[in-house]
């Protein structure tokens, strides 16, 4: 395992310990403990960053925009916490911790995407993962799902889901809901109601590494570290998948 790898695992795991702790011990609740959250689980990756990784860029939804970044060869694309409104809420495990590396050379080359409630990280290898629960509200019956967001789910979430056969399932954070198809809680995630960088890197590294298909809603390929971060559309499914759901999306 690479030793980026390992560093994105080891941040994204030790900024969810922080994460679970805050959360217990916090008197705060909702949007207040979600800003807590964002803001002390960020300072702990940046500290980390230039203390291990001095030369390296960052972009972090919770930081300015250096762009500088744009001349660099290596750039982390953070997101200290995926899913604040799930955080700040009881009961809720669809939240994550985002840790992703982007070279010139290569495109994403590392990245880890914690589930901080589950006590779990996953990192790009071709480890196998097996069938699990956790994410899902309801136990996954024989038909595919079509995992969607719970506050933005596209026009053509049902579309997918027909032409796959499945049904749809509401889910927080877009890393919950890469995982719940890396876990096999789900067999795609389909997205258009708007993203950032940030939002996909790190999914998405973790989600190709395991065998997964992921691009946009017309095909295309996702690009990282661009002048501007807005990614607003992604698609994560299993690659037998694919031409069935590109059918509804591209159109």
């Amino acid at each position: 395992m690479s030793e980026d790898r390992v560093l994105a695992g080891e941040l994204a795991t030790e900024a969810g310990h922080l994460l679970m702790q805050i959360r217990a011990e916090s008197d705060l609740r909702g949007k207040e403990l979600g800003a807590e959250g964002d803001q002390r689980s960020n300072d702990l990756l940046l500290e980390r960053l230039a203390a291990q990784r001095p030369a390296d860029k960052v972009l972090s939804e919770e930081s300015a925009d250096d762009k500088t970044r744009l001349e660099a060869s290596r750039v982390w694309i953070v997101d200290p916490v995926d899913g604040t409104r799930e955080y700040g809420t009881d009961g809720h495990a669809d939240w994550a911790v985002h840790v992703a590396l982007w070279s010139a050379a290569s495109g994403l080359i590392a990245g880890a995407v914690a589930l901080p409630a589950l006590g779990i990280t996953y990192v790009d290898n071709d480890d196998p993962v097996a069938e699990t629960a956790g994410l899902a509200s309801s136990p996954k019956g024989d038909r595919p799902r079509v995992v969607v967001s719970a506050s933005r789910a596209p026009a053509f979430s049902q579309a997918v889901a027909d032409a796959i056969g499945g049904e749809v399932l509401s889910m927080g954070s877009a890393g919950a809901k890469a995982m719940a198809v890396v876990r096999g809680e789900a067999d795609a995630y389909v997205h258009a109601g708007g993203q950032y960088e940030w939002d996909s890197a790190a999914p998405v590294a973790v989600a190709q590494a395991k065998g997964l298909w992921c691009g946009r809603i017309d095909g295309s390929a996702l690009v990282y570290n661009q002048d501007d971060t807005y990614l607003p559309d992604l698609i994560i499914c299993r690659p037998e998948l694919r031409d069935t759901i590109l059918s509804v999306t591209a159109s």
